[in-house]
């Protein structure tokens, strides 16, 4: 992985900051694609982050929109710059088999100071064992090739390493539906090991676990999974909500700061991390007792 920012980080501060400076000036896309003899269109996927803007025209840019300070100019030149930069997730092996909305989780996550995690159905991919992985993986087998699936699985595991073994890893806070402790995932000893991985990793400094009871989170898991990365500050964040095999990266302010409403509202809800830790050893002595149990004849 090349090292330092990742460029997904650097192309959001970058369109940011181009929005924000078009608007300072008052002036629409329109005008500033006329001004410049552009398309409308590139004007709109550079602030949306679609493409990437080279040096020349970020110059020419940053020019019609008043923004003349060396110093600035040239940050904002740099940020173009690594917004161009390609990590190992965009090596063809792995770009081939990746949507967008994924490969920008790999960035996010691997520069993101604080995660708020919630799932309602099983363990999350960060978290989960290889044997927990593979076979969720597998029952996609009929909608995946086996070279997705090998893939997806490379990418899975080396995930952690890029947010939990970096110098500085983040503040996660980890919400989970009470039913994930008990679904039996791959049999009781894929979750027996599952759930005592999840107990490692939950004594880490840098993650809380909490788990939410069935009771308390009835209608707000009808949100889906989902995850807020902050970038430096709460103000700096972004979305990942997923659904069965499809995903999205979201930046609309209002719909981040709803889904953080909603975070917050369950962690209240949850049981404390003390608690959330006892009920996850229990599930996880529950089904190591289960292996020990004679299997009936037949």
């Amino acid at each position: 992985m090349v090292l330092g920012e990742s460029p997904a980080v650097a192309r959001r501060r970058l369109r940011l900051a181009l929005r924000k400076a078009r608007e300072a000036k008052s002036l629409t896309q329109t005008q500033v694609a006329v001004a410049l003899d552009w398309s409308l269109s590139k004007v709109q996927r550079i602030e949306s982050g679609e493409v990437t803007v080279s040096s020349t025209d970020l110059r020419a840019l940053l020019s019609q929109l008043g923004i003349t300070d060396p110093d600035r100019v040239e940050q904002m030149v740099e940020d173009a710059r690594t917004s161009r930069r390609r990590g190992w997730w965009d090596e063809p092996q792995y770009r081939e088999h990746l949507n967008p909305a994924t490969m920008q989780l790999l960035q996010f996550e691997s520069q993101a100071t604080a995660v708020r995690g919630f799932h309602p159905t099983m363990v999350p991919g960060l978290f989960q064992t290889r044997e927990y992985a593979e076979f969720v993986l597998n029952f996609w087998s009929d909608v995946l090739s086996e070279e997705d699936r090998a893939v997806r699985f490379e990418v899975r595991l080396r995930r952690r390493d890029h947010v939990f073994d970096r110098p500085e890893p983040p503040r996660y806070l980890l919400i989970l539906d009470e039913s994930v402790l008990f679904r039996e995932v791959g049999g009781a000893k894929v979750m027996t090991e599952q759930l005592q991985e999840l107990l490692v990793l939950a004594r880490k400094p840098s993650v809380i676990l909490r788990v939410i009871p069935l009771a308390d989170a009835a209608v707000l898991t009808l949100l889906g999974p989902f995850m807020i990365f902050d970038l430096d500050d709460e103000e700096n964040a972004v979305l990942y909500r997923e659904s069965s095999l499809t995903d999205e990266m979201v930046h609309t302010p209002s719909l981040i700061r709803r889904y953080r409403d909603v975070f917050e509202l369950m962690w209240e809800q949850s049981l404390n991390e003390e608690a959330s830790v006892r009920l996850v050893e229990a599930r996880a002595s529950a089904t190591l007792s289960s292996l020990d149990r004679p299997r009936p004849y037949g």
